[in-house]
């Protein structure tokens, strides 16, 4: 395979998914992972993507449209895992409940799986999550959900990040939260390309009573531009049992506790 080829194939590939890691790329071309990481490189140089520790991500000054795409081809990436995790997650929320949703996708695949428990209060940040909790079409459906967006400015991928989300969290008193993060990584923590979505992130962190993050074994090792909490401060962490031995036990001893389930 030339050269070009290859590169234009790892573009499309991360494209298509959002995000994707060397390993992953490797085994879709055929080539060692030390080729994909020059290829990345060179590709970042470009501006045809953004490096990221462990793989590339899709560029993050790309526009509006750009990322919409972004989003719906991560929704189609890992579904399996992120519908595991989701419905582990879900088991915390009971009726009644005030729960807090960040952006991203695994939240919002936890979205769907919490649309049928009653008399929940939804804040979010998210515009897909709260698009997930919309009130039906039928009036003779039932509906009890009452859901609450922060506002602040919208990021690309359609969250709101800012002062104005921040200040909305500060006020509000969860009684759990869950997370979903860029990256998750041993020395760097919990890390997000966004400074202002950092802000956010730890502000929703800070309302929940109990406090969950979600992440796909595909998160471990890569590192964001900015961190939103050390891995110490992390309470709980649910992950797909795709991530292999040796960072499981590295998170045992790092977050209060480490769940890790099957995918489907």
């Amino acid at each position: 395979m030339l050269v070009a080829e290859r590169r234009s194939r790892i573009v499309a590939e991360v494209r298509r998914r959002g995000a994707a890691s060397v390993t992953e790329l490797a085994e879709e071309l055929g080539v060692s992972a030390m080729t994909v990481r020059r290829d990345i490189e060179a590709l970042a140089d470009a501006g045809e993507l953004d490096r990221v520790r462990g793989g590339a991500t899709t560029r993050d000054d790309a526009g509006d449209a750009g990322h919409e795409r972004a989003f719906t081809a991560r929704t189609q990436h890992l579904v399996a895992e992120k519908r595991a995790i989701a419905r582990r997650a879900a088991q915390l929320v009971e009726p009644g409940m005030a729960v807090g949703l960040s952006g991203g996708t695994t939240t919002w695949v936890l979205a769907q799986e919490l649309r049928s428990v009653p008399d929940l209060t939804v804040v979010t940040n998210s515009l897909p999550v709260a698009e997930v909790f919309r009130r039906p079409d039928r009036a003779d459906e039932p509906y009890t959900q009452s859901v609450v967006l922060t506002g602040g400015v919208r990021t690309p991928s359609d969250a709101l990040v800012g002062p104005v989300a921040v200040r909305s969290l500060e006020h509000l008193h969860l009684d759990v939260a869950f997370l979903g993060v860029h990256g998750v990584d041993l020395h760097a923590g919990l890390t997000t390309p966004n400074l202002l979505e950092a802000e956010t992130d730890r502000a929703l962190l800070a309302a929940g009573q109990d406090a969950v993050v979600l992440a796909d074994h595909t998160k471990w090792g890569v590192v964001g531009l900015t961190t939103i909490v050390d891995l110490h401060e992390v309470e709980r962490l649910v992950v797909d049992d795709g991530l292999d031995a040796d960072a499981r036990e590295l998170l045992e001893a790092h977050v209060g506790e480490l769940w890790v389930v099957p995918a489907d």
